[in-house]
């Protein structure tokens, strides 16, 4: 009777024992599966944060770029990925919150996914060349709204950051201009400073060099403060349009299922990045803000920005699924 006894307290007992208490979690390679391409702000970031991690959880993080459709085809592959804390998703805002009100997707952004950290946020810059006649966007909106549809903007493409963040903007201000779409914020740039279009909307990384060259002119930043970089750039916010605010993230999020002490375990590893000064100047370089922002946050963000997208692709006219 004893010998029944304990064998069924030890099979209790192992029943109870979550899978990573049964094996220290992680015996092997982390991988991180990155949507777009590598030397980009998502990819700069993701090496940043895995090197981080790397350190945190002695043991390897692996970058991978799974590139294509707008980073479907990543995150379509993180959420059939087994859900075990091996692999894991870096990714970029739009991914989440914009492709899936522009495409069918075969992920659910909220039930495909268990947020883990939002690591950093970069915001938009709304430029001009030097020879258009205006330095703020207050003086941008005077000087457009008897132009209707005569000023071009460009963009990295349609459905960007950029893109939709001037929708938002032309639609809160009564004015319309004619979007220009490149393949990609640097084809867009260039075209800004080579005089083919007046303006240019997209990722402050692209523009704030050429801004403090003369050669292009930010007038204002979709953030909620003034950027350490440009002190004398005011706030689309200060302008005359409080509450508005854009930007996008990186972020990381693992397979729905994956278990919860995988889950805690990365989050609370990612919060001392964030107090790292080190760590926060290789963010600061690529222009965007070191936030660590936790699961329970992160969750809220995801479904605030989703829905605030959602408004700026119906604005944009670009079609929606």
């Amino acid at each position: 009777m004893k010998t029944r006894t304990f064998a069924a307290a030890a099979a209790l007992a192992a029943a109870c024992i979550s899978p990573v208490s049964q094996a220290a979690w992680p015996e092997r390679p982390i991988t991180f599966i990155v949507p777009y391409a590598a030397a980009g702000i998502n990819d700069n970031s993701a090496r940043i944060t895995a090197q981080w991690l790397s350190r945190a959880l002695k043991q390897n993080v692996i970058v991978e770029n799974r590139t294509g459709a707008n980073g479907a085809i990543a995150a379509e592959y993180v959420a059939r990925a087994p859900a075990d804390g091996y692999t894991l998703f870096m990714t970029a805002s739009p991914t989440m919150v914009i492709v899936p009100h522009m495409q069918k997707v075969n992920y659910d952004p909220f039930r495909s996914f268990v947020p883990i950290a939002i690591m950093d946020a970069g915001y938009v810059a709304f430029a001009a060349h030097p020879s258009l006649p205006v330095k703020t966007f207050s003086e941008l909106v005077a000087y457009a709204k008897p132009r209707p549809n005569k000023l071009d903007y460009a963009t990295g493409a349609s459905g960007s950051t950029g893109h939709l963040s001037m929708a938002l903007l032309l639609k809160q201000a009564g004015i319309t201009m004619t979007h220009v779409p490149y393949k990609g914020s640097s084809a867009a740039v260039v075209a800004v400073l080579g005089g083919h279009v007046p303006l240019y909307v997209g990722t402050l990384s692209d523009g704030i060099e050429h801004h403090k060259s003369g050669k292009l002119r930010i007038i204002g930043v979709s953030s909620t403060k003034r950027q350490k970089e440009l002190p004398d750039v005011p706030t689309i916010a200060e302008q005359g349009y409080p509450g508005y605010t854009t930007a996008f993230w990186n972020a990381l999020l693992a397979p729905a299922g994956t278990p919860r002490e995988v889950i805690a375990t990365i989050a609370e590893a990612l919060k001392g990045a964030c107090r790292d000064t080190a760590l926060v100047a290789k963010y600061q370089q690529l222009s965007v803000e070191a936030l660590c922002i936790p699961p329970e946050q992160f969750s809220q963000r995801l479904r605030v920005d989703s829905a605030m997208w959602e408004e700026a692709v119906k604005a944009s006219g670009v079609a929606a699924k």
